[in-house]
């Protein structure tokens, strides 16, 4: 089946790939870049029938390096709606490496299962296998539904796994510098709205407030913030009104989107902004934790429009991978941080470029992203004794 290409009412050009599937293409489609279709340089499934194992590994670029990215650990409805998660995470993590400066492509694996009760020893390791398999075309970490005591259990059988405990060398819990970079993107779209980095006195709505999202409470009430907070889960709020008891909690994300608030900070689930939401922001800036924080393509043209500073979420959560990617060649956490510390100038170099080309800074950032792979990934041809 050979990909085909549609381009919708709104402009977008989409490609239906070889397994069926609609992707938004790459390039803005305007003439300045040229629009290349989307497609994955490997996509391995695999199946280990005892464990209960049943895993799709995507590859989507090596351009800049071995691809790297988390597992995800998730009861998907069908076979369909993992690989599609599994094609679109692998590309974003490619945009996402790229931009974080790091010598890596945009690989991400699925299984598909309830972590609570099908996770075991058995099928992590069975898993680490066929990680093992590809030979360090990538490397993989934690994400939802996995935890660094899973890498360890994974790297028994295999050697390209980050994002381990201490006790086995790895760095740890990655929030630490996902909330850290955020809060350098944050400070960079404040300079380019305000002329100013400082929060100090700007009102900052929080939604979601795990790992990620009470670290970044912590950096904006240590920058003199004033910071609104939603999670629908209790226990997190608590937590968070019990180590700061000046934040105020509004009920739910809609409230807090509608509240009035300089920066809307999306740290939840993606998808935060959509057509609804959008009309009713009255925050002037947006930047969190989350991915895919837009809902579809052209949400970015919507914001722009109505003059709010969208931070591209990949641009500013990079500090998580930063950090595994440091484990990997022996974790140093001054070398992350000061790597991390970087997304302030990046941010700001997006916003730049977007108001010289006068397109969004979602727009911006995919160009840069795509120029760093085309550039740097061509050295591959200039052939080195091995």
């Amino acid at each position: 089946m050979a990909a085909t290409r549609r381009r919708t009412r709104s402009g977008v050009t989409t490609v239906t790939d070889v397994f069926g599937l609609s992707h938004k293409e790459s390039g803005s489609g305007d003439g300045v870049n040229p629009v290349q279709p989307v497609r994955h340089e490997q996509v391995v499934f695999c199946s280990d029938e005892r464990s209960g194992l049943y895993a799709i590994i995507a590859i989507y670029s090596t351009a800049l390096g071995p691809g790297l990215g988390g597992t995800r650990f998730y009861p998907y409805e069908s076979e369909q709606a993992a690989l599609a998660d599994v094609l679109n995470l692998s590309r974003a993590m490619a945009y996402k490496n790229a931009l974080a400066g790091l010598d890596h492509g945009g690989g991400k694996a699925v299984i598909i299962g309830d972590p609570s009760t099908d996770k075991s020893e058995a099928l992590l390791r069975a898993y680490g296998r066929f990680v093992q398999s590809l030979g360090g075309r990538y490397y993989t970490a934690c994400d939802v539904g996995t935890y660094s005591e899973d890498m360890d259990v994974v790297a028994r059988e295999c050697s390209y796994v980050t994002g381990r405990t201490p006790a086995h060398g790895g760095a740890g819990d990655s929030s630490i510098l996902t909330a850290f970079g955020v809060f350098q993107g944050m400070r960079a779209a404040a300079d380019h709205m305000y002329g100013t980095s400082s929060l100090s006195g700007r009102r900052v709505g929080v939604e979601g407030v795990g790992k990620v999202g009470r670290r970044l409470v912590d950096h904006l009430i240590a920058d003199d913030a004033e910071v609104v907070v939603c999670d629908v889960d209790e226990r997190a709020v608590e937590w968070v009104r019990q180590r700061h008891p000046a934040v105020e909690v509004v009920p739910d994300a809609a409230t807090l989107a509608a509240s009035d608030i300089d920066v809307y900070a999306p740290c939840a689930l993606g998808g935060a902004l959509d057509d609804e939401t959008v009309p009713r922001l009255k925050a002037k800036i947006i930047c969190g934790g989350a991915n895919n924080q837009l809902a579809h393509p052209g949400v970015e043209k919507q914001l722009a429009e109505r003059g709010v500073l969208y931070a591209p979420d990949y641009v500013v959560n990079s500090g998580g991978v930063i950090q595994v990617a440091d484990e990997i060649g022996g974790f140093d956490m001054e070398r992350a941080r000061a790597r991390a510390a970087m997304i302030f100038d990046t941010t700001r170099r997006i916003f730049r470029s977007a108001e010289e080309e006068g397109v969004p800074p979602a727009v911006a950032a995919d160009r840069l992203a795509e120029r760093r792979m085309s550039e740097i990934g061509r050295l591959r041809g200039i052939w080195l004794r091995r």
